[in-house]
C-alpha cells in the first residue's frame, strides 16, 4: 500500500469539513464530483450569533474550484456545521446546522445543489435543536441541542444560541430527538431525565448537568451510540462520561459500562472499535466485551484519536497526535497491510475550546481521504491522502 498527499485548498480563508468521518460521515455527494466544506475568515476565537461561515463545494472535475453556495451561523471550529448527504438523495441534498439572526434558535437545513436553494428547514416551536447524525440508510436524522452544549462544553457547541433548557439540569423535554427527513416530524427518543436516572440505576450518587456528544448510529440503522456528560469546562458537579446504546425508538436505552476512548467507530453490526490502553479494541456493545482489536499497537502507536472505516468495511484510517502534529495510519483488514502519512502541523489549535479535530473522512469508493490541516500561512486547508495498493 502506497500513501500520497496533496493540498486542494488554499488560504488566505479557512476551508475545512469538521466532523470525524465514523458513522459514513462522507464529504463527497453521491456522483463523487463535489466535496463540502466551510469557508472562514478567521479561527482565532468562536464564532458568535452574526459570524457567517460560507458553505461551499469544490469540484473535483474543475480543479477543486470552490464555489460558495449558502452560509450558516451555526457552526464552530471543531465540529463545523454537521454536514451529512442525505442518503435518500445523496446526488443533490445535503443537511447542514443553521440559527435564526433574530431569535437565536438552531435549526437544520436540507438544500439541494441542483436547484442551488434550501428545500426544507427544520424550525420547531417548542425546541431547538440541530443534526447530530444521518442515518446511513436514510428517512431519519438525529437532532440534539447546541445551545446547551455550548453551555456545558463550548468547544462542542454554538456560543450565544438560545437554549430552552438553561438552568434546568435534566430537562424531561430534552435529549435526543428523531427526525423524520420528509415530514418532519421530531420524536424525543431519550430524554436527560432517563440518562440521569439510568446513571442513578447505574450507582450514580450526584448527577451533574448533562449534556450529549457523538450521536453515532451504527451502520444498519438499527443502533445509536452516544455519550452522556456532565461536570465538564469548570461547570459544577462530578464530571460524568458515560456511553449509552438505544434503539432509534428509544427503546433499550443501556449504559455501556466498558469504556473505549478517542471518537469511536462503529464496525459491522453492534460492533465498535476506539482506543483502550494502547489498543484500538473492538468492542461488542451487545455483551459489552471487548473481543478483538485491530492491528499492532507499533503500527497505531496512539489509539486514542479518530479512526474511521471504509464505506465497504475493509479498510480502517486512524490518526493520532505527536508533538502538536498528526499523523494518519490506513490499515487492510483483510491482510494487514498499512502504511503511514508523513506529519501534519495542526498548531496552535490542538486543545481548548478552538481545537479542530483533524478528522479522517472517507471518498464513497475507498480510494481517498480528506483531513484538514495548518498550512505555511496559518490558514487551515484541505487535503486528500491518495492510496494506492
Amino acid at each position: 500500500m502506497e500513501l500520497t498527499v496533496e493540498q486542494i485548498t488554499y488560504g488566505p480563508d479557512n476551508h475545512f469539513f469538521g466532523y470525524i468521518g465514523h458513522a459514513s460521515t462522507i464529504p463527497w455527494n453521491g456522483r463523487g464530483r463535489y466535496i463540502l466544506c466551510l469557508r472562514t475568515t478567521h479561527q482565532d476565537h468562536m464564532p458568535g450569533p452574526g459570524e457567517a461561515a460560507d458553505v461551499c463545494l469544490i469540484d473535483t472535475e474543475n480543479g477543486y474550484a470552490v464555489e460558495k453556495i449558502d452560509e450558516t451561523c451555526g457552526w464552530n471550529p471543531q465540529q463545523g456545521t454537521m454536514f451529512f448527504w442525505n442518503p435518500d438523495n445523496a446526488d443533490s441534498q445535503f443537511f447542514f446546522n443553521d440559527r435564526d439572526a433574530e431569535t437565536g434558535r438552531v435549526f437544520t437545513v436540507r438544500f439541494d445543489i441542483e436547484r442551488r436553494q434550501r428545500v426544507k428547514e427544520y424550525r420547531y416551536d417548542d425546541v431547538a435543536f440541530g443534526n447530530s447524525g444521518v442515518a446511513r440508510t436514510g428517512r431519519y436524522i438525529l437532532g440534539i441541542n447546541y445551545a446547551r452544549m455550548a453551555r456545558l462544553r463550548l468547544v462542542t457547541g454554538y456560543r450565544g444560541a438560545t437554549d430552552w433548557t438553561d438552568g434546568v439540569d435534566h430537562p424531561e423535554d430534552d435529549g435526543i430527538f428523531r427526525v423524520n427527513i420528509e415530514s418532519g416530524e421530531k420524536e424525543l427518543i431519550v430524554s436527560f431525565a432517563q440518562m440521569r436516572d439510568a446513571l442513578v440505576a447505574g450507582g450514580a450518587t450526584d448527577v451533574s448537568p448533562l449534556f450529549i456528544n457523538h450521536t453515532l448510529w451504527n451502520r444498519d440503522g438499527d443502533r445509536i451510540y452516544f455519550y452522556s456528560r456532565g461536570g465538564w469546562d469548570g461547570n459544577p458537579g462530578v464530571k460524568i462520561n458515560n456511553p449509552f446504546t438505544v434503539d432509534p425508538d428509544g427503546r433499550n436505552l443501556t449504559e455501556q459500562k466498558t469504556f473505549i476512548g478517542g471518537h469511536p467507530e462503529w464496525g459491522q453490526g453492534h460492533r465498535m472499535f476506539g482506543g483502550v490502553e494502547d489498543r484500538l479494541a473492538i468492542l461488542d456493545t451487545d455483551t459489552q466485551e471487548i473481543v478483538g482489536q485491530i492491528a499492532d499497537p507499533s503500527i497505531i502507536e496512539r489509539p486514542g484519536g479518530d479512526s474511521a472505516l471504509s464505506p465497504d468495511g475493509s479498510m480502517v484510517v486512524t490518526g493520532y497526535g505527536v508533538e502538536g502534529h498528526n499523523r494518519w495510519v490506513v490499515y487492510q483488514l483483510v491482510d494487514g497491510a498499512w502504511a503511514r502519512t508523513p506529519d501534519y502541523d495542526q498548531r496552535p489549535y490542538v486543545s481548548g475550546d478552538l481545537r479542530s479535530d483533524p478528522a479522517p473522512l472517507w471518498n464513497r469508493d475507498g480510494t481517498q481521504i480528506l483531513f484538514p490541516s495548518m498550512t505555511s500561512d496559518g490558514s487551515r486547508q484541505l487535503h486528500l491522502i491518495h492510496i494506492q495498493n
